[in-house]
């Protein structure tokens, strides 16, 4: 089974290296590992150019931001299945891709998903936030939930069928296309209750205060598009109030 990992990048000169070395130390034997980077002017490309022979393709020019960057990658994808892995990002360990396999050998199957913590470094053994996902069930994108997204692998068959991402969305394009995928299409997924991913702090959806409420406002509109019935007052307190979870446990 060939999976297919798509890492955006964009200024991230000092964790590029390291994401691009956690996907080529996965014990999986075949794996595609597709970098696109909106034209960085710190030294990133450099440092890409260095580990270019991991990788299936690079490509380095501008782009609409990261989710018009991720749909450069699907397009470039051939992969069985497909995952994505941020710049500042890393796996928990080196046999996660072989994990996602040997969900996805199971052809009813359309997606996977774990677990991700955050650190402020990788040598920290300090856990400031716990992502812990949940067995998906009908509704829950409406009240704001999702999949930890660096952690969904889905078949390609998937976004063949649903889509690709909506970058005018911002940061909450991910929750748009997991409401299409998980609410509107149906799409059988499966829940494993382990740490795949690693995520640094201070990442691009932790943004300024404007353009969270932008960027939410946006994903509140989609949704309703998508079938989401609740006035924006109670989508809002369930969403945020979900997260608060994720603040609280230490693991």
């Amino acid at each position: 089974m060939k999976i297919s990992v798509i890492t955006v990048v964009y200024n991230s000169v000092n964790t590029i290296g390291d994401a691009i070395k956690s996907v080529a130390t996965q014990t999986h034997p075949n794996i595609e590992h597709i970098v696109i980077d909106g034209a960085s002017t710190d030294g990133t490309v450099d440092v890409v150019e260095q580990s270019k022979s991991a990788l299936a393709h690079f490509i380095s020019e501008p782009d609409a931001g990261i989710y018009d960057a991720m749909n450069k990658g699907l397009a470039l994808a051939t992969g069985d299945v497909i995952g994505l892995l941020n710049s500042d990002d890393v796996y928990a360990n080196q046999h996660v891709l072989a994990e996602v396999a040997a969900i996805h050998e199971d052809d009813d199957l359309d997606a996977c998903y774990a677990d991700l913590v955050y650190v402020e470094s990788l040598s920290d053994t300090e856990v400031k936030r716990y992502w812990r996902s949940r067995d998906y069930q009908k509704g829950l994108c409406f009240k704001g939930w999702m999949p930890a997204h660096p952690t969904l692998y889905v078949k390609s068959r998937v976004y063949a069928r649903v889509g690709g991402y909506k970058p005018e969305l911002g940061n909450q394009a991910d929750l748009e296309f997991c409401a299409r995928a998980f609410e509107v299409e149906g799409i059988s997924s499966r829940y494993t209750p382990k740490v795949w991913v690693k995520m640094r702090t201070g990442g691009a959806s932790q943004a300024n205060i404007i353009t969270m409420i932008k960027s939410n406002w946006a994903s509140y509109v989609a949704l309703r598009k998508l079938g989401l019935k609740r006035d924006p007052i109670r989508f809002f307190a369930i969403k945020f109030g979900s997260k608060l979870p994720q603040f609280l446990t230490r693991k």
